[in-house]
């Protein structure tokens, strides 16, 4: 099939690239000249693991090109998939004005009878909005659809060639066909295609990561009232996780939940149902409580160092928000690391790919350091926000060594906590009494 993906941002060029795998020919459109021009060159505006070799691969064999070119590439599409952002407004609700900007070009420029498919996340409605916006303009008969993501950043690619299931929202036979054909290659395995009505794609995204959330905000406050009560936050884990009903996945807490989808999706879910008078009392004390446990990391610093705080140096190991990604939105890091400096204290971060994104956004307000041990160089304190891989064994004893103070606050129970005492640390975690 032609395909055009407008936007080629996280969404998009994740989706191009892989569409463009499994043979379709793919046009990727963007108003950002620069950011063109770099996917030329294969330079990619995020980092992805695999997503590169797809881009690379593809381009190199004709299946995939980009351009600043929107209205030809619309008259080239047989679908066209909106993946342009939605940020939240001042009141968290999903700003649409790229999508319907887009919607509009689709109406002028569309050559054919076309499948539309609203893949940024956007609220329900958005899908009869950009319909509405289409017709007015529309020589052709458009078929607008809802088309939900559900990609993992750091496991991007893996969840889009092999989904858990593809949740499409249709209302016409064609779009129907068209998209069956069109995903049935990455659904050879048995996973499911959830065809439904075009509201309940469009709440479902929502639904879904709003209940992540609240697994998340959930165990950090058990993991809290660990601390309170005596008790181990990781045998309450595999205690409730090993239930059936209740499941392992996103039950382990930490310093609250960041990146580009949970809080924003979570705060638009929450003004969208004020706004249609049935609030989420759940969710808006999901949300406050994730803003709480941003504050924990630093809190518990604080009882560590007391009053010499204020002119203390902390290396502070992980910026992005998860691992395998240098996406810093919402990240747990930028709150600890505002708060430290607005305490006195310096700041020396250690990231294995986010520093050029931390460099942007923090400036020279923070040193960075290339490896992890060169950021523990002169410090009164380690505090470990994001759980890479190369911090989950690193040697303790030289850790300690080059600390001026033995103090280790860990946001994500990577370590021991009687093996961290044995060596003199002073150990602080989450949910564990014995930090």
């Amino acid at each position: 099939m032609q395909i055009t993906v407008i936007g080629t941002g996280y969404v998009g060029l994740v989706v191009g690239a892989c569409l463009a795998e499994t043979g379709n020919d793919v046009i990727g459109a963007d108003t950002d000249a620069t950011k063109i021009e770099n996917l030329h060159r294969n330079i990619l505006p995020i980092y992805e693991p695999g997503l590169d070799d797809y881009v690379e691969r593809n381009q190199s064999h004709g299946r995939l090109t980009f351009t600043t070119d929107i209205p030809q590439a619309i008259a080239a599409a047989e679908v066209i998939f909106i993946a342009v952002g939605t940020p939240p407004d001042e009141d968290g609700s999903a700003d649409l004005r790229h999508v319907l900007a887009v919607a509009e070009q689709i109406g002028r420029h569309a050559s054919r009878e076309i499948v539309v498919v609203t893949k940024s996340t956007v609220p329900v409605g958005t899908a009869a909005k950009v319909e509405e916006v289409i017709s007015q303009h529309a020589r052709w008969p458009v078929h607008v659809c809802s088309n939900p993501e559900f990609l993992k950043e750091g496991a991007a690619v893996e969840d889009f060639m092999r989904p858990d299931r593809v949740v499409l929202g249709v209302s016409t036979d064609h779009a129907r066909s068209v998209l069956a054909e069109l995903y049935a290659p990455f659904l050879r395995t048995g996973k499911p295609i959830l065809f439904m009505d075009v509201a309940s794609a469009e709440l479902t995204k929502y639904a879904a990561n709003a209940m992540l959330a609240a697994r998340i905000s959930f165990m950090n406050e058990i993991a809290n009232l660990c601390e309170r009560v005596g008790a181990n936050v990781d045998l309450v884990r595999k205690g409730i996780g090993s239930d059936s009903r209740i499941g392992a996945a996103f039950l382990f807490p930490g310093p609250g939940y960041g990146g580009s989808c949970f809080p924003k999706d979570v705060k638009a879910l929450v003004r969208t149902s004020r706004a249609c008078g049935a609030p989420l009392g759940v969710l808006e004390a999901v949300e406050a409580a994730n803003e709480r446990q941003k504050r924990r990391l630093f809190e518990k610093l604080g009882g560590a160092l007391g009053d010499s705080l204020n002119g203390s140096r902390v290396a502070v190991w992980g910026l992005a928000f998860k691992p395998q990604t240098d996406d810093m939105r919402e990240s747990p890091a930028l709150i600890l690391i505002d708060q430290l400096l607005e305490a006195g204290a310096s700041v020396v971060a250690h990231d294995p790919v986010a520093i050029p994104e931390g460099r942007r956004r923090l400036g020279d307000r923070v040193a960075f350091a290339e490896t992890s041990y060169a950021a523990l160089e002169g410090a009164d304190a380690l505090v470990i926000v994001t759980d890479w891989n190369e911090y989950r064994h690193p040697d303790l004893k030289r850790i300690k060594t080059m600390l001026k103070r033995p103090i280790v606050v860990d946001g994500r129970n990577l370590y021991d906590p009687a093996k961290m005492r044995s060596l003199g640390f002073t150990y602080l975690s989450i949910g564990r009494s014995e930090g």
